[in-house]
């Protein structure tokens, strides 16, 4: 049923909810309650001054009763109703319940979004317990300072002909590491607790130099005016105030100077004509510009308007770069999922792979992902190629739900059926 067809189930649902009887709402508003019922049962149109007199006596603004629920609700509802599985006719009929029903309809929303929110707090709580570099090291404090302890202590206990010198020493050995003990579980417990600022904080190079991309929403105008970027890369390195460490700064160099390479080969404005008359068509765009289509996948990623994302592998499969977007998560640490296209064109230089996909358990956002693998020949004799594969990710207009479903990491991935999984998920019952 039409949105707008919906305004009489939202009178009843409104009349209902303020605790009034049909008789006397008809009343109120001088009509018969014969033909307030046509009108709440849909089966008459209504506007003008009787909708005034209507949402006047029921104390709502007449865009309550003709506009019903957000576009955002009833999308909503509809992302809950694909990834519950609901098809047929029920299927189609959200409009309907949020017009009849908007208290259950916001509290069903509001319910799929925290559980969204609190899935994608599980997969980063995840990758922070598993590759957190500092909870690494800490962990690792505690375990050997505790095995330590263990074997000192053992060695009192088992030895019962122990000079009083040495049993001198295991006991200053012992209370040296038990103080050691202390204040690494100290140092860990404040870590763990540290308020929402300092957890925003990066933990890596990596992450300081994904802060300091963000920052500048991964644009750089200066790097297009190709005489001056040399002297701009070094400049905006040691301005950078997220580049803490030198490992940030030398990888911020190498990201700056390639999009700096990029932007030589082509601009922005051409890009956005190419597009105009093209499409988004990497392959066809390529052969416009005359550029690899590696090179162009990472120019359509600079366009502010495709709202796209990035992600950019080494020969190892290690992500050396990442620009998200919202709807398809990229583990900060530890493996992606093997299934995604970016995967498929290892080692297959000159292809390129067009698929839809949308990823499990992320309110059913599909994209358009294309992806494609360049070399760099070495500069000299017997040296092995250096290989990099690019995706782009770009939001589906289309929304067909045909897109080939892969996960995040096999650590927080609900498919219990897939071939790839290389570990259990945490996901699900039992694990």
């Amino acid at each position: 049923m039409a949105r707008e067809t919906l305004t009489g189930s939202r009178i009843r649902e409104r009349r209902v909810m303020a605790g009034l009887k049909q008789a006397d709402l008809a009343r109120d508003i001088g009509i018969s309650a014969s033909y307030l019922n046509l009108i709440e049962h849909n089966r008459r149109r209504i506007g003008g001054k009787l909708l005034l007199n209507i949402s006047a006596a029921l104390g709502v603004e007449p865009q309550t009763l003709t506009e019903g629920a957000e576009a955002a609700l009833i999308a909503t509802l509809r992302e809950a109703a694909d990834e519950a599985g609901l098809t047929g006719p029920e299927a189609l009929r959200a409009d309907e319940f949020a017009g009849r029903f908007p208290g259950w309809a916001d509290v069903l929303a509001g319910t799929r979004k925290r559980v969204s929110a609190l899935e994608q707090t599980v997969e980063a709580l995840t990758d922070r317990l598993a590759h957190d570099p500092h909870l690494a090291a800490s962990m690792h404090e505690l375990l050997s300072t505790a095995a330590a302890i263990r074997s000192t202590a053992a060695i009192l206990a088992e030895t019962k002909t122990l000079q009083p010198e040495w049993r001198d020493r295991f006991h200053a050995n012992i209370n040296e590491d038990s103080r050691r003990l202390s204040d690494s579980a100290q140092a860990l417990v404040s870590y763990l607790d540290a308020d929402a600022d300092a957890a925003d904080a990066a933990s890596s190079p990596q992450e300081e130099v994904e802060m300091f991309l963000s920052a500048h929403d991964f644009r750089f105008e200066s790097l297009e005016q190709e005489a001056q970027a040399p002297d701009r890369i070094e400049q905006l390195v040691a301005q950078a105030p997220e580049l803490m460490s030198q490992a940030a700064k030398y990888i911020a160099a190498i990201v700056l100077r390639q999009v700096a390479e990029d932007a030589s080969a082509v601009s922005l404005p051409d890009l956005r004509a190419a597009i105009q008359s093209h499409g988004l068509n990497p392959l066809a765009l390529a052969r416009i510009l005359r550029a690899p289509v590696p090179c162009v996948l990472r120019r359509m990623a600079a366009l502010p308007e495709l709202g796209a994302g990035l992600v950019v592998c080494d020969r190892s499969g290690t992500v050396i770069f990442r620009k998200s977007v919202e709807g398809f998560t990229v583990p900060r640490h530890g493996s992606c999922c093997p299934l995604w296209p970016i995967f498929a064109v290892m080692g297959q230089t000159g292809m390129v792979i067009s698929e839809r996909i949308n990823q499990l358990d992320r309110a059913g956002a599909e994209f358009d992902s294309f992806a494609a693998s360049e070399v760099s020949l070495p500069d000299h004799y017997n040296a092995p190629a250096l290989t990099q594969v690019v995706m782009l990710l770009v939001p589906s207009r289309a929304g067909s739900g045909a897109g080939r479903s892969v996960g995040t990491t096999c650590r927080v991935c609900p498919q219990q059926s897939c071939g790839a999984r290389r570990e259990p998920s945490i996901m699900n019952a039992g694990v």
